[in-house]
C-alpha cells in the first residue's frame, strides 16, 4: 500500500455524503465556530454507528448533529434514535428546501445554507452518564489527534488557533 497517494481527496468525504450534506455540515460548523463550539465530523461511536457531526460546547456538552439533505434521506433513516445514547443533545440539520416539520419535536433543528446556520429549535437536554461521557471524550480526543497526525504526516501544516488553549 503506498504511503503517498497522487489523488487529492477529502478523508472526511468518503462518498457516503452528498455534496448537499457537505454544504449543510459546513454551515453548521461555521455556526459552531461563532458559538465557541468545536466539532468533529464523521465520528464512529462505540456502537459502530457514525455520527455526521459531533460538537463539544464550552460547557463540555456533547451534541450530535444528524444531517439530512432531503425528505427521502430522513424517511429512510431509522438509526437516529440510537444517537441519544451518545450525546447530551441531539439535533437534525438540513437546508431550506427540506420542511422543518418532518423532523421530530424531541430533537433540535438547525437550518443551514452552507454559509452559516441557525438553531431554530433547541434540543432537549439528556445528560450522559459519567462513564459514557468519559469514554466519548476519549474517543473524540483520539479521533481529533489521529486526524491531525495524519494530516501532518501528509505534509499539511496545522496552525495553532488563537485562543485554542482557552476553556
Amino acid at each position: 500500500m503506498p504511503i503517498i497517494s497522487p489523488h487529492a481527496s477529502n478523508p472526511l468525504a468518503d462518498g457516503r455524503q452528498s455534496e448537499r450534506a457537505l454544504i449543510i455540515r459546513r454551515g453548521v460548523q461555521r455556526l459552531f465556530a461563532q458559538l465557541g463550539t468545536v466539532s468533529i465530523p464523521e465520528v464512529t461511536l462505540a456502537t459502530g454507528r457514525r455520527a455526521d457531526l459531533v460538537g463539544l460546547t464550552r460547557k463540555g456538552e456533547i451534541w450530535i448533529i444528524e444531517i439530512k439533505s432531503s425528505i427521502e434521506d430522513f424517511q429512510v433513516d431509522r438509526k437516529w434514535p440510537d444517537y441519544r445514547l451518545h450525546c447530551d443533545r441531539l439535533f437534525f440539520a438540513s437546508h431550506p428546501d427540506v420542511p422543518q416539520e418532518i423532523f421530530p419535536e424531541e430533537c433540535g433543528f438547525i437550518l443551514s445554507d452552507g454559509y452559516g446556520a441557525e438553531i431554530l429549535r433547541d434540543a432537549p437536554e439528556h445528560k450522559l452518564p459519567a462513564a459514557t461521557r468519559k469514554a466519548l471524550m476519549l474517543r473524540l480526543a483520539r479521533t481529533g489527534a489521529s486526524r491531525i497526525t495524519a494530516a501532518e504526516m501528509a505534509g499539511v501544516t496545522i496552525p495553532a488557533l488563537e485562543g485554542e488553549a482557552e476553556g
